[in-house]
């Protein structure tokens, strides 16, 4: 039998060969019909642009046994009730952030990211090789769904600023688009946040119900078009040094599928993770050039101080969660654990990639 945690090892290769095996006549005779709804616009860049190539490769895979149907943000659902919709039943599939969540589980930010954590490949080992998976599981388990990392938009940026941020002091009173922990931290620091969808950002800035936006990396900001309404854009992204997509599945539906297509579904998954990060590197190369190019976007480095009171908020933030539930201190131990045993390789490999693009 597969079950669940070993269909993560077939290969793609395998199961295209797998499921073309089936007779097409009878594959979509009998064909499972699932709709997946997102909090993405339809083709944004980034994760609207891994959910919809995660549907495409199960259905291509599936070779007619099992049709997913993409939805945008608010044809079904609105942005933020996608975990709803499909604890509860109303679709099978969803395509979205754990980050989303952490108003009904305060750990669930740590299955997309936290403020000073994990990078990309760092929170990946820890899913896949350091009990991350299994204790995301359990997280998941009341809600009756499950959950796969299914696209990556990489390190993000701090976000776009209609004015320039040159203390700490700058920060107070400004009204700043941020989910996630991010949010708690700007609180902290005098900021107020504003919880947007993706789909109202530009509307709320360029009408000036906000001072600015932290959404994602280059690629998705610049096909947003943020850079046309705030000129200022900062660096570092504390808030997200990691951002994985993720794909959830009801239990029901789950239970639904066979072996091969549950292998199908994850793998489909797997392999938006991977080709999501190779994409994020280069898209936000091309975008961040063709931003600078317009001479419109200054790049800055937030200050010293804001970034030594925002690690400081962090750690006070994290603690906090931790002491929330049994569960949740686990995560959280089991989190610092992998940031503490993978530092030195991170530290050392990223001095000697910056060593390499100095040369």
């Amino acid at each position: 039998m597969i079950n669940r945690r070993n269909a993560l090892g077939l290969t793609v290769g395998g199961l295209a060969a797998s499921a073309a095996i089936a007779s097409p006549a009878i594959a979509r005779e009998n064909a499972l019909r699932f709709r997946m709804v997102t909090s993405w616009p339809r083709g944004r860049a980034g994760p609207g642009v891994s959910a919809q190539r995660v549907a495409e490769r199960i259905n291509r895979m599936a070779a007619g046994r099992l049709h997913v149907e993409l939805f945008a943000a608010g044809e079904i659902v609105s942005a933020f009730g996608v975990l709803d919709a499909v604890s509860q039943g109303t679709v099978e599939m969803g395509h979205s952030a754990a980050i989303y969540w952490q108003g009904k589980m305060p750990a669930a930010s740590f299955f997309t990211t936290v403020p000073f954590g994990l990078g990309p490949i760092e929170h990946q080992a820890w899913i896949a090789l350091r009990g991350g998976q299994e204790l995301w599981d359990e997280l998941y388990r009341p809600y009756g769904v499950q959950a796969f990392m299914a696209g990556n938009p990489g390190p993000n940026m701090g976000g776009f600023f209609r004015e320039r941020i040159a203390s700490l002091t700058d920060l107070r009173g400004r009204r700043i688009r941020i989910v996630g922990l991010g949010a708690q931290i700007f609180e902290k620091l005098g900021a107020t946040p504003v919880n947007l969808p993706a789909g109202e950002m530009v509307t709320a800035l360029d009408r000036g119900a906000i001072d600015g936006v932290e959404f994602l990396a280059p690629a998705s900001d610049y096909d947003t078009g943020l850079h046309q309404h705030a000129p200022y854009y900062y660096a570092p992204g504390f808030n997200k040094p990691n951002g994985p997509s993720e794909l959830l599945i009801s239990d029901a539906a789950w239970e639904q599928l066979p072996d091969d297509l549950r292998a199908i579904v994850a793998e489909a998954a797997r392999a938006e993770h991977a080709l999501a990060l190779a994409d994020a590197h280069q898209d936000n190369a091309r975008a961040l050039d063709a931003m600078l190019t317009t001479g419109n976007v200054s790049i800055e480095a937030f200050p010293g101080d804001l970034i030594r009171a925002a690690r400081e908020a962090a750690s006070e933030i994290i603690d906090g969660i931790a002491a929330t539930s049994d569960l949740a201190e686990r995560i959280v131990a089991s989190y610092r654990e992998a940031q503490g045993a993978l530092r030195n390789w991170t530290a050392l490999s990223s001095d000697m990639a910056r060593s390499l693009v100095r040369s």
